[in-house]
């Protein structure tokens, strides 16, 4: 049996070579000018895989963590747009940017998929080699945690030690998030919303509002009248359900690959996760249904 990935023919010998045509004109000699590996830094990028154990899937675990902060970079990246655009009341603009960042979290679900691969017994192969270091520890996680609402004060800590990251995240936890600055518009489309919720210590747990309820449904059930508002409260909906989802195959890749023991971290591992499954982030964009 010839191997998959012989060099040999496939299909008739005369039926000639597929290759650039000469028309193509393709760039071959890149001595003067930029590649694409220069463009992208892929040395930078592709060199930054460094292993501590013997373990062969050691590299999965890196990867998969290396390509999920990069998609996670980007998520604040639109994320930031978003809400500038919110605040400038350019929510066409904003509308594409939220939709972009619950796409890269359907991406970021289908991920977990392929760190599933790893079994309980390749993990505990590499689990001593990784210390005390935990994804808990993400900064870039945590600010979008910030970002979607998820203040908690006490998770700047783990940062202290990286002034320029601590100074991050500090900013995360006391900026408005995209819920705090959705509530604004609302307000100057003269929506009801309690001053409570336009002009607070940004650093702390939003607290529901049935007035802010009430100035949902107002939108929801007026949809014509509201039109922008109205899609502006699905885009938070569906940001919230692809973080949700986010979360969900996080709890289960985990405790399919180490069960209930203690994460590295710290944490209670899933049982931690699953605390956080309860976390609503847009309260009145939920309850509101109950209601219509």
């Amino acid at each position: 049996m010839n191997c998959p990935f012989s060099s040999a023919p496939i299909g008739p010998r005369s039926e000639p070579a597929l290759g650039l045509a000469a028309a193509d004109q393709a760039h071959m000699d890149f001595s003067q000018a930029m590649a694409y590996g220069d463009y992208l830094h892929l040395g930078s990028i592709l060199g930054a895989q460094h292993p501590l154990s013997p373990a062969h899937d050691e590299m999965l675990f890196i990867v998969q963590h290396q390509t999920s902060e990069l998609w996670m970079k980007l998520m604040l990246h639109e994320l930031a747009g978003a809400m500038q655009c919110i605040e400038s009341d350019r929510l066409s603009m904003a509308f594409k940017m939220l939709a972009r960042v619950s796409t890269i979290m359907d991406q970021l679900v289908q991920a977990w998929d392929v760190l599933a691969t790893m079994t309980p017994p390749e993990y505990t192969a590499i689990r001593p080699y990784l210390a005390a270091s935990s994804g808990f520890q993400s900064h870039q996680y945590r600010c979008i945690e910030f970002a979607m609402g998820n203040k908690q004060a006490a998770m700047v800590q783990p940062h202290a030690h990286r002034p320029e990251v601590l100074n991050t995240v500090q900013l995360a936890l006391n900026a408005p998030s995209v819920y705090d600055q959705s509530l604004r518009i609302l307000a100057r489309r003269g929506l009801t919303i309690p001053a409570s919720h336009l002009a607070r210590d940004w650093s702390q747990a939003y607290v529901a509002s049935e007035v802010v309820e009430a100035a949902w449904l107002q939108v929801y059930r007026d949809p014509e009248k509201h039109w922008d508002l109205y899609q502006l409260g699905e885009a938070l909906t569906d940001l919230e359900d692809a973080f949700r989802l986010w979360r969900f195959r996080h709890l289960t890749t985990v405790e399919r690959v180490i069960g209930f023991k203690r994460g590295t971290g710290g944490t209670g591992g899933v049982s931690y996760l699953r605390r956080m499954l309860d976390v609503v982030l847009f309260p009145e964009i939920w309850s509101l249904r109950t209601h219509l």
